[in-house]
């Protein structure tokens, strides 16, 4: 099983009478760097490492210091915070700023990557796709046609035997090489 991590930015506050009170620029507002809504993915499996590129340096610095730690534990296929949310792949954090916080949903996704022979175009990528989301457990697959791959999400709490994922392939018409 490989893990991806997905950050999303659920709230942001600002409290302006702290603002006013101690800041040296008492109109500061809310943080400028991040807007609700925004995700960034995180992965690390074979060439990519977006770790290190999408984290130290393209995030707010008071941010990464708060989130990086669940970040690089869910991409490790870590726990993020067993028995504190209501899922151990998930963990609700904010950055340092307290004037103006920031409120994340940092969630570890967990997936296979199926390595597979014979895709040409995208319409054999469609197809593959099809067949593995027609596999009992399978949330959504992503085939990376480029690659030569498709990422295969399970529904939470659910096991995905690696037989049905090379049956399902085989019968659309392709092969599987590998499965990580």
């Amino acid at each position: 099983m490989q893990h991806k991590c997905k950050v999303t930015v659920i709230d942001k506050k600002c409290f302006a009478d702290y603002q006013r009170q101690y800041l040296a620029d008492s109109k500061s507002g809310p943080c400028p760097f991040y807007q609700v809504g925004d995700t960034f993915l995180f992965e690390r499996y074979g060439e990519e490492d977006t770790f290190w590129r999408m984290g130290c340096g393209s995030q707010c610095a008071e941010a990464w210091d708060c989130i990086s730690r669940y970040i690089y534990t869910a991409l490790q296929g870590g726990s993020i915070m067993r028995n504190w949310t209501n899922d151990e792949r998930m963990m609700i954090a904010c950055c340092n700023d307290g004037t103006r916080p920031v409120i994340f949903k940092i969630e570890r996704q967990d997936y296979k990557v199926v390595h597979l022979e014979g895709m040409a175009c995208e319409k054999c990528a469609q197809r593959v796709r099809e067949a593995l989301e027609a596999v009992a457990g399978v949330e959504r697959a992503e085939v990376k046609l480029a690659k030569g791959w498709a990422e295969v999400f399970p529904a939470r709490e659910t096991e995905v035997s690696d037989d049905a994922l090379c049956a399902a392939v085989s019968g659309a018409g392709y092969t599987v090489t590998k499965i990580d």
